[in-house]
């Protein structure tokens, strides 16, 4: 088919609602990153979402609404904390998994009793799912296991010819996928970190994070949330991630690197000489703008091993630091245990 990239405009969300409404799947703008949005009730469509992605069945997708209200059309029962975290950031990348109901299809959950729904604060999806009237679901608009997109390129860079329209509704703001959280005990357990932090969260509630957002989870384990299971966000390359000071890493990459090796630096200073490098931020803000399209010119550059200087995993750096160690394949070398 011909991929067509539509605009912002009543117009051509209108033009996106209808095709979505007909069973297909359009690429949509979040905050976090592009989704590529279906029918969240139609089983038929949810599966043009896997066959366009490659995407195992058994990987969840998030449902996306336009308020609160819509909420009860996909959940049988919402936790009281829900509220109080919905009033608190909603919309935006908070996904609240809750017991989905039966207008959910299993395809939709990944074969799961559970389902995670978000509000999106991105204008475009806001008013995209209104005009539809239903939940969307809405996965990274990405094929499975590639750097997540965050511009309507990118999108057509993988999409093209799979899916009928794209929206460009611009770089997405945050930059990397939703804080999934699950609730257990009166508090949550954050399942794949993103731009709500464990620190915002205990503003609210206790929470805690989950083991398997830093360690890797057996093939046959069932996974709750998107992100946990399966190589994620990886670049064609061979990616590293490096823990150590500039020191250790110049001098690790010195005696490692060959033709056609890349860094992934903090910042211009720390360049390795006669080893070519791109800079994804100082800042865990801009490293989390800016990962996913970093990982993606790696691949434009054909890099073959990608040596990555780890980001601090605090606040938001959480979930740049777990995006990096699944780009990984989970290959870190810590320079301060040599």
């Amino acid at each position: 088919m011909t991929t067509e990239i539509l605009d912002c405009s009543e117009e051509s969300l209108i033009k996106a609602s209808e095709f979505i409404m007909r069973g297909e799947v359009v690429g949509m703008p979040t905050e976090t990153v592009y989704g590529l949005a279906a029918n969240a009730f139609d089983a038929e469509a949810v599966e043009k979402i896997f066959a366009a992605k490659g995407r195992p069945s058994d990987n969840p997708l998030i449902v996306h609404v336009s308020d609160f209200d819509m909420i009860k059309e996909a959940v049988s029962d919402v936790p009281e904390l829900a509220y109080k975290l919905a009033e608190r950031f909603w919309p935006g990348p908070l996904t609240m998994i809750m017991p989905k109901s039966e207008s959910v299809p299993y395809v939709t959950s990944g074969g799961l009793d559970t389902v995670g729904i978000r509000f999106p604060s991105h204008p475009a999806a806001h008013r995209l799912i209104e005009l539809c009237g239903v939940p969307l679901a809405a996965p990274s608009a990405n094929l499975s296991g590639s750097p997540s997109p965050t511009t309507s390129k990118r999108v057509l860079d993988d999409m093209n010819g799979r899916i009928p329209a794209i929206i460009d509704g611009g770089e997405s703001l945050v930059g990397v996928e939703s804080t999934v959280i699950s609730f257990e005990n009166g508090g949550v357990r954050i399942l794949r970190p993103g731009g709500i932090t464990r620190e915002m969260l205990l503003e609210v509630c206790p929470a805690e994070v989950d083991r398997g957002v830093l360690s890797e989870v057996g093939s046959g384990a069932v996974v709750r949330s998107p992100g946990m299971k399966y190589r994620h966000y990886a670049p064609k390359a061979s990616v590293k991630l490096i823990k150590g000071s500039v020191e250790k890493y110049r001098e690790y990459v010195l005696h490692n690197a060959s033709e056609g090796d890349f860094c992934l630096l903090f910042d211009d200073c720390e360049a390795v000489p006669g080893v070519p490098h791109l800079c994804y931020g100082s800042s865990a803000e801009i490293q989390a703008h800016v990962l996913f399209e970093r990982l993606r010119q790696l691949d434009e550059k054909n890099a073959k091993t990608v040596f990555a200087r780890c980001p601090d995993p605090d606040g938001v750096g959480l979930a740049v630091y777990n995006r990096i160690l699944r780009a990984a394949g989970f290959c870190v070398i810590d320079l301060e245990e040599k």
